[in-house]
């Protein structure tokens, strides 16, 4: 079938993210995963080049710029979690796909992954869809728009076009255009959103459907521990991706990152005052130093942000350090996560939120190690206080300690 970028598309998804897991496997029943092989671990044949997205059993590219597939191989530039683009560990299994979202000036032709459901999709009906990106190290750029398109039909061109829909009314989920940026490396955020079907769609599509004057992207700070050579381009590595069926009148959610209607947690943000004197090393100066969140969050705050800038610099004038981030949650953060996914592994989360933040300011991601303590180091100054909502907000934090 000829490809015509002008055609009217019947859905685009795009979605907000968080970095949580969901894996599930089945066919057409509430719960069961539509997608074949979502953590692309089954394979046709082994890939011994880029471009070779058809070796995943199922999958293929739409366009004539093929999308790539990642394997543990004797082949460095698709190897697994070592590649061209950069390092990456899978979310599921040991494979993952990589796409380019978006190129400055068209430079390097945007990529697609496509697939067919186990099912039809029912008219009416509405399905959860969830998948994962990490934003590769050789990527120039972050951007948006990275969301999923079902079609009745597969679409199959030659041509190196970009898939792009004209008509926004076609898009049933919106997200923040500043907010939506996804520019996490070295972890993997997860894209989310509910899907109406139309009725009878077959195929998944994943990749940026809109245009590059309706993309954001912004320009990224080179990684100085990676060995990837930087590409022109927004490059994400995807995994694990699902599409089930939910019965929202039975009151069945998509457990997305978002505020649900509901959720009044504490929003709380403990302060701290560092005693940073002079005769202290640089050692002991960092140590001092706390980072700390409102309930579920990740979110760096002014004095979040301070207390970082301040060890970076301490960092950079100690290369020879190595700095173990320690996340810690709290215990009502462990009850509400047995519940609700994205409030699960905290102390996780807001390790990657720290460790990235510093990865921009210049410091290299192999001078770092992660340590995650739960509950399990209550604050020092948490004795005599009285008031629980303080309790629990001097908990969630991220220390640090040089090794």
């Amino acid at each position: 079938m000829k490809f015509n970028t002008n055609m009217n598309w019947k859905a685009i998804v795009s979605f907000s993210f968080v970095a949580v897991s969901f894996f599930s496997f089945g066919q057409d029943e509430e719960g069961e995963n539509l997608v074949p092989n979502g953590s692309f671990e089954s394979k046709e044949k082994s890939p011994k080049r880029l471009g070779s997205i058809a070796n995943a059993k199922g999958w293929s590219s739409p366009t004539g710029v093929r999308a790539d597939y990642f394997t543990p191989s004797k082949v460095p530039d698709i190897g697994s979690p070592d590649n061209i683009y950069g390092s990456e560990d899978a979310k599921e299994g040991s494979n993952y796909i990589g796409l380019t979202t978006f190129s400055y000036g068209n430079k390097m032709p945007r990529s697609y992954a496509m697939t067919k459901l186990e099912a039809p999709m029912k008219k009416g009906l509405k399905y959860c869809v969830k998948f994962n990106v990490s934003l590769a190290e050789a990527s120039k750029y972050a951007a948006n728009n990275i969301g999923a398109r079902f079609t009745n039909k597969p679409y199959n061109t030659e041509a190196k076009v970009p898939m792009i829909t004209k008509d926004t009314d076609e898009l049933v989920m919106h997200f923040d255009n500043e907010l939506s940026i996804q520019s996490a490396r070295y972890n993997w955020s997860e894209i989310c959103g509910v899907y109406t079907a139309q009725g009878g769609e077959k195929y998944i599509t994943l990749g940026n459907f809109l245009s590059d004057e309706d993309t954001k992207y912004e320009r990224m700070k080179k990684d100085p521990s990676s060995k990837a050579k930087i590409i022109v381009a927004a490059y994400y590595y995807i995994d694990d991706i699902t599409v089930t069926l939910i019965d929202e009148e039975n009151g069945e959610k998509c457990d997305c990152a978002v505020e649900e209607a509901g959720d009044s947690y504490s929003t709380l943000v403990y302060q701290e005052s560092f005693n940073i004197t002079e005769d202290m090393t640089d050692e002991e100066q960092i140590e001092e130093h706390e980072v700390f969140f409102a309930f579920g969050r990740t979110v760096l705050g002014p004095q979040a942000k301070e207390s970082l800038d301040f060890i970076a610099t301490k960092l950079k004038a100690n290369p020879e350090m190595r700095l173990e981030v320690q996340g810690h949650n709290n215990e009502e953060e462990d009850v509400v996560g047995e519940e609700k996914e994205k409030y699960a592994n905290m102390d996780s989360k807001r390790i990657a939120a720290v460790m990235q933040y510093l990865v921009d300011q210049g410091i290299p991601a192999a001078n770092m190690l992660s340590s995650q303590k739960g509950t399990g180091e209550p604050h020092e100054a948490v004795e005599g206080v009285t008031d629980e909502e303080m309790i629990q907000a001097m908990s969630r934090r991220v220390t640090f300690k040089i090794r």
